[in-house]
């Protein structure tokens, strides 16, 4: 039996359809162009930036100048001399004031939270005859400027015989927090699935032990919005400080104006050193917690 081979022409390595034909599918690394949008982009930040860090860096240079070296003629420039002085005036003069700021803000952002998570749940699962005018009505809380109330509210207080100082301040604080905390979370447990609701209630479960139970584990992120949001928001308030407590038992914003307009005018490094001490609380709530804001106030955005 004889049998017939087919002669196969050779291949020379790197031709042919071979590697040379991967070599030409071979694609080369994008060159990444100039924008100019991008470049805009970041000039934009970096100017916003630089409009932030400005006034702080006068803050914290002019805070450690004596009282000869901190002019308005030199505030760009750093301290001749550096000095603690400034800050030790101003922690004496208003740690007293930050003190009483804590026992404010505390209790009144921690009790607007949990009264502000009762009306979201209420709202957003319990569909009674006019909840969504409830609703609107709670919400026009928001649009009332303090200016436009204060003096009816004065003379409600004044009928109610409050006491004066941190007292008043928590109630008002309270109850001007309720229609934002209700809109975070109503618009917050309207994302969470029916399902838990409607497993709750087949076993058994009431509203106020669904709550309990199974809608405010849930809640964190909200909390972590609605404490920083109402934290911040007490503790900068002025105008209910003014008309509402005194120096001897107000926050640490009246007290920061008393240091602004007292005997130290003169030295501008206490009254920049007494800002920077209003201002550290928050300013280490937000480094701290400010990513979880971010996420839980995305978290009750989807519907509303």
């Amino acid at each position: 039996m004889t049998t017939v081979t087919t002669p196969v022409e050779a291949t020379a390595p790197g031709s042919g359809s071979g590697s040379g034909a991967a070599g030409s599918r071979r694609r080369k690394k994008p060159v990444e162009r100039f924008s100019v949008a991008r470049t805009l982009r970041y000039a934009l930040l970096i100017l916003f930036v630089l409009v932030v860090l400005v006034p702080v860096y006068v803050l914290l240079v002019t805070s450690f100048k004596g009282p000869g070296d901190a002019a308005p003629t030199r505030a760009w420039n750093l301290p001749q001399v550096w000095t603690t002085e400034n800050w030790q005036a101003a922690w004496t003069a208003l740690s007293p004031a930050i003190l009483r700021t804590l026992q404010m803000v505390v209790p009144a952002a921690l009790i607007s939270a949990f009264l502000g998570s009762l009306n979201g749940f209420v709202l957003s699962r319990w569909r009674f005859r006019g909840a969504n005018l409830v609703f609107t009505l709670i919400l026009f809380g928001m649009f009332i400027p303090y200016q436009a109330v204060i003096i009816p509210l004065n003379q409600l207080v004044l009928s109610l015989d409050l006491p004066s100082g941190i007292p008043t301040l928590i109630v008002l604080h309270v109850i001007y927090g309720l229609p934002i905390t209700t809109l975070i979370f109503r618009n917050y447990y309207q994302t969470v699935p029916n399902e838990l609701i409607e497993a709750a209630r087949v076993d058994g479960a009431g509203m106020l032990r669904t709550y309990w139970a199974i809608v405010l584990p849930l809640s964190i992120p909200s909390f972590v919005v609605v404490l920083i949001w109402q934290f911040t928001s007490a503790w900068n308030d002025f105008l209910f400080a003014v008309f509402f407590s005194s120096s001897q038992n107000g926050p640490v914003t009246l007290a920061l104006n008393n240091l602004a307009n007292g005997a130290l005018l003169q030295n501008y490094g206490v009254s920049m050193a007494g800002a920077l001490f209003a201002s550290l609380p928050t300013l280490l709530v937000y480094i701290l917690l400010g990513k979880y804001f971010m996420g839980g106030l995305m978290s009750g955005s989807v519907k509303g």
